[in-house]
């Protein structure tokens, strides 16, 4: 697969992250292969995931990442060529059998693809319930199911609060074993997917640095001792964020309907 874009992309990232004084710290890169197709399954706090997530696969021999990412942003006039450039894979939430096809084929031509298995944000800076296509996908191909946990993004984009590029932030990508599953039971392969990364989550928390992350801080879980909201009162939050979404489209569309 010929890419033109992604290494300029990945050089200037790279840059920015001089720029920004940031100290990423990349932990167990050693499982990821260096050949041969693996799904990198990520927890989703913030905007930029994809970025750093992408990131991770640098140690092992520069291998770039296919993300799995809604069809809305193929659709954008700017993005959409840029994604497509760098070959990732589309998602349509009303129909991911094409989506699912891609990634397999994807895989099976030994490339890594990237998955979020909450498939949205966590306001709550922990684990969502996981969608059940990360192992699905990784069992239709054959390959294994690679967990990696994000710390610190949120810091920069994340949803419900302004945009912060300060400098001197600590970015914590924390890769875990390769995970097989058989496909024979996707449940159980999904909750033993969770727990892993639940468990590899809280360590990364725990070893973030103490003068970044301090007691009450709103990228903290609030059973950790944060101020971000509850896994329960983030559930109720996306449910309000759809229905205004859906209000918005609504009046929109009448509105168009008028002139």
């Amino acid at each position: 697969m010929r890419d033109i874009t992604y290494p300029p992309i990945i050089m200037t990232c790279k840059a920015l992250f001089k720029i920004l004084g940031q100290k990423i710290v990349v932990t167990g890169h050693e499982n990821i292969p260096r050949s041969g197709g693996a799904l990198m399954a990520f927890n989703h706090i913030g905007y930029v995931d994809f970025v750093y997530g992408g990131f991770a696969a640098q140690p092992a021999g520069k291998r770039l990442v296919r993300f799995m990412a809604k069809k809305e942003v193929f659709d954008h006039p700017v993005g959409g060529p840029i994604m497509r450039s760098l070959h990732h894979v589309p998602v349509d939430r009303g129909s991911g059998v094409q989506s699912f096809l891609h990634a397999v084929d994807l895989l099976k031509k030994g490339e890594l693809v990237g998955i979020f298995p909450e498939a949205t944000i966590s306001r709550a800076m922990e684990l969502k319930e996981f969608k059940n296509g990360a192992v699905r996908i990784a069992a239709s191909a054959g390959v294994p199911v690679i967990p990696v946990v994000l710390w610190g993004t949120q810091r920069m984009m994340t949803k419900d609060h302004p945009n912060d590029f300060s400098r001197g932030k600590t970015i914590h990508i924390r890769v875990g074993a390769p995970l097989d599953f058989t496909g024979e039971d996707a449940a159980a392969d999904n909750e033993l997917l969770h727990s892993t990364m639940a468990t590899m989550l809280d360590e990364v928390i725990a070893g973030y640095p103490a003068e970044e992350q301090p007691p009450g801080s709103w990228w903290l879980p609030a059973r950790l001792g944060g101020s971000a909201p509850t896994l329960e009162r983030a559930a109720e939050m996306d449910v309000e964020e759809k229905r205004e979404r859906a209000r918005r489209k609504a009046a929109k569309a009448a509105e168009k309907r008028k002139s």
